[in-house]
Formats: C-alpha cells, sequence, structure tokens
C-alpha cells in the first residue's frame, strides 16, 4: 500500500500529518508504541522544515508518502526548501546539562534513535527524508 499527502508548509497541519503517518502505520501492522514513533519522527521532521527550511509558514509544500507492508513502514518526506545538508548540523553534546545543550539540535539525533533507517538526500530540486520503522520482535 503506498498513499501520500500533500499540506501546504503549517505548523497546524502537523496534526493531520502525523494521522496519516499513524493510520499507514496501523495499516502496515505496527504496533502502537511504534507507530507513535513515526509520528514523533515526522513531526519533528516537518517542524524543522517550516522553520528551517521555509524560515516560516506558507511558504512551501511538504508532501509525505507512506509505503508499508506487513511488518514495516517507509515514509519519504519531500520539500522544496533551500537545500538541506545534515552533515552541518553538529552532533549533541549528550554529556552535558540540559541547559548547555540549548534549544534544537536534538531533531536529526532523537529521529536516528527511534527509527530503524533516516536517510537524508537533495533531488530535482528538493530535500528528501526517507524514514523507516519495522516492527519490533
Amino acid at each position: 500500500m503506498e498513499r501520500k499527502l500533500t499540506v501546504p508548509g503549517r505548523y497546524d497541519r502537523l496534526e493531520q500529518i502525523c494521522d496519516f503517518v499513524a493510520q499507514a502505520a496501523t495499516e502496515a501492522g505496527l504496533a502502537e508504541r511504534e507507530a507513535s514513533r513515526c509520528q514523533l519522527a515526522v513531526d519533528e521532521a516537518c517542524t524543522n522544515i517550516i522553520e528551517h527550511g521555509y524560515e516560516g509558514e506558507d511558504r512551501g509544500l511538504i508532501e509525505v508518502a507512506c509505503e508499508g507492508e506487513e511488518g514495516e513502514l517507509v515514509i519519504t518526506i519531500q520539500d522544496w526548501a533551500r537545500r538541506f545538508d545534515p552533515s552541518t548540523v553538529p552532533e549533541p553534546k549528550l554529556n552535558t546539562s540540559v541547559e548547555g545543550i540549548g534549544i534544537g539540535g536534538l531533531g536529526i539525533y532523537f529521529m536516528r534513535q527511534i527509527m530503524d533507517a533516516v536517510e537524508f538526500s537533495y533531488e530535482n530540486g528538493g530535500n528528501k527524508l526517507v524514514l523507516v520503522k519495522r516492527k519490533e520482535t
């Protein structure tokens, strides 16, 4: 099963995106905990697209595609914001106090911790993020 959702880059659309991903996760046979992790990763990614990529609301579209088979969900998020290079984001210093970490900088780290695969690319004038979640055994 493959399904797509395209929405304007707006914070008030995050819930719609997360609901879309949760439904796809359920159809792929993922447990509630796994579906919640997918939602968390997608929420973080889309928030970053709006805030950092488009630098504000209503400046571009976000396309979310979900492809699932029994026990695995592949989520592809596409945007047409300025090019994003994940190698420019420094690794968080987790051995420091919360105050020392500061605001931001943990999103990619969290996505990599809760998803089975996280891949960034830039192609055809847009950023592409592929997230994979497999059913825990």
